[in-house]
C-alpha cells in the first residue's frame, strides 16, 4: 500500500485536549486500562518498528513532519513546538483506555518517520455467560491518525505499519472489526484502502472537521475477521513487491 504521507486514516482534528468521540465507556472497564498501558513492547517488522508513544519521541516527530509540510492536505500533522500537545492528547487517550499511539521508527537506525494508532476503542457489552464477557481486550477499534515523513513516502513504510496493526488486532486482541474513515477528496487514501480489500460503507457527510477547516466528508472503510486472512495475503503481496 503505497504511503502519501498524507494518512489513509487522518488526524481528524485539530490539536487538542479532548478525547475521541463515541466512547463507550465514560472511565476503563476493569483490566482495559491495563492491556493498553503495559503494551510496552513495540511492534516490529522489517521496514520498521512501531513504538509506543512517549514524550521521548516529541523532537524525533518534530523533525519528520518539518520535512515537507505540503504531504498534509488531508490531515492536520503538527509542526513544532505544536508535537508536545499532540503526544500528550494522545497519552491521555491511552490513559483512558481509549487509544493505542506509536510512533513510527527506522529500525535501522532509529529515526522517527512518523505517526499511528489504535483509537475507538469499543468494548461491548456482551452478556454474562457469553464467550467474549469480561474480556479486557477491544471488540472493535479504528487505525488512524497515521502520517509518514517525505523519506518514508513510496515506499514499504505504510504497508508494513497496516499489516503490523491489524495482525495486532486480529490475532491477539480478536477484534471483530477494524475501521478506517478518510476525507472523501483524498482519492490517495481511498485507493489504497481498497487495494488491501477494506470494504467500502458509505460518507458520512458534514463527519468532522477537516484539515482545512470546512466540515468533512469522511468515507468509511472496514475490515471484518473473516476478511482478514485475504486482507493479511495481500499486505503480504504488497510488502513482497516493495522488498
Amino acid at each position: 500500500m503505497e504511503s502519501s504521507g498524507k494518512g489513509d486514516s487522518e488526524a481528524d482534528y485539530p490539536v487538542t485536549s479532548r478525547g475521541p468521540e463515541n466512547n463507550y465507556f465514560s472511565s476503563p472497564p476493569p483490566g482495559i486500562l491495563e492491556v493498553m498501558t503495559q503494551e510496552g513492547s513495540p511492534l516490529s517488522g522489517i521496514h520498521i518498528r512501531l513504538e509506543p508513544l512517549a514524550h521521548d519521541h516529541v523532537d524525533g516527530l518534530v523533525s519528520a513532519a518539518a520535512a515537507d509540510p505540503s504531504l498534509y492536505q488531508w490531515s492536520p500533522v503538527p509542526q513544532g513546538k505544536a508535537h508536545a500537545a499532540y503526544v500528550a492528547t494522545a497519552l491521555g487517550w491511552r490513559d483512558a483506555g481509549t487509544a493505542v499511539p506509536f510512533a513510527i521508527v527506522r529500525p535501522n537506525d532509529g529515526t522517527v518517520i512518523g505517526s499511528t494508532r489504535f483509537w475507538n476503542l469499543e468494548r461491548w457489552s456482551w452478556p454474562q455467560g457469553h464467550a467474549r464477557h469480561g474480556r479486557p481486550d477491544p471488540d472493535a477499534c479504528e487505525i488512524g491518525y497515521t502520517w509518514f515523513a517525505r523519506s518514508a513516502t513510496r515506499s514499504a513504510a505504510n504497508t508494513e505499519a497496516k499489516l503490523l496493526m491489524l495482525a495486532h488486532a486480529f490475532e491477539t486482541w480478536r477484534v471483530l472489526r477494524v475501521c478506517f474513515h478518510t476525507d472523501a477528496r483524498n482519492q490517495r487514501s481511498r485507493a489504497a484502502l481498497e487495494r488491501i480489500g477494506a470494504k467500502f460503507e458509505g460518507v458520512l457527510r458534514a463527519h468532522r472537521m477537516a484539515a482545512d477547516f470546512i466540515p468533512r466528508d469522511s468515507v468509511r472503510y472496514s475490515i471484518v475477521g473473516a476478511e482478514w486472512p485475504e486482507v493479511k495475503a495481500r499486505l503480504k503481496q504488497l510488502l513482497d513487491r516493495r522488498g
